[in-house]
């Protein structure tokens, strides 16, 4: 007689709107790919910036409603990451072929995500993990989202003014992946301490 419950149980944590959500972000990404990698004129640039828009929104609404209405799920704590590194991910990689000093924000995001992977992989081997996102991760991802929408936005911006912005996420982003190399390594050392 449980298994109908256990059942309605999976089924409604599978689909629950915060999941809905992420899900539809990641399909938001090869519909962003397809429209950035072919765009042939200003109006290209615009809907690609409305697709991350609209990514974003639907990142800020399916976190609200998850903390709101209680629907963290752990598949949710799986898709909502995921969306997240795909889109900045393509953002990063797509740009380049406009702004080829988006090589230093692509490069410096891939080696800051595998850090972060394969540390957290290594701290949930000694049983312990690192507590949800520091602000200086979301002042971090926050300028890389706006510098990406601006440079969607306005496609014509000046060579020195596309550039200032790319430097300016380059440094946010050297900055949360020092602080976060900081904040393993006390992690590390505390694994350590309770081992000895």
């Amino acid at each position: 007689m449980k298994i109908l419950p256990d059942s309605l149980n999976w089924r409604r944590d599978i689909f629950t709107i915060p999941n809905i959500l992420s899900t539809c972000r990641i399909i938001l990404v090869p519909i962003y790919l397809s429209v950035i990698l072919n765009a042939k004129d200003d109006t290209d640039f615009y809907w690609a910036a409305a697709l991350i828009l609209l990514s974003g929104l639907t990142d800020l609404l399916d976190g609200w409603i998850a903390r709101k209405f209680n629907l963290i799920t752990e598949l949710g704590k799986l898709l909502d990451p995921v969306a997240d590194k795909l889109t900045q991910a393509a953002l990063a990689f797509s740009l380049i072929i406009y702004h080829p000093q988006m090589w230093s924000v692509a490069i410096l995001l891939v080696i800051k995500e595998l850090f972060m992977l394969i540390s957290g992989w290594l701290l949930l081997k000694k049983n312990m993990k690192l507590d949800g996102a520091k602000w200086f991760g979301k002042v971090s991802t926050a300028v890389f989202y706006v510098t990406m929408f601006v440079l969607l936005l306005f496609p014509n911006l000046s060579t020195p003014i596309n550039n200032a912005l790319i430097w300016l996420t380059v440094a946010f982003l050297l900055l949360s992946f020092i602080l976060y190399i900081r904040e393993y390594y006390y992690l590390f050392k505390k694994t350590k301490k309770a081992g000895s």
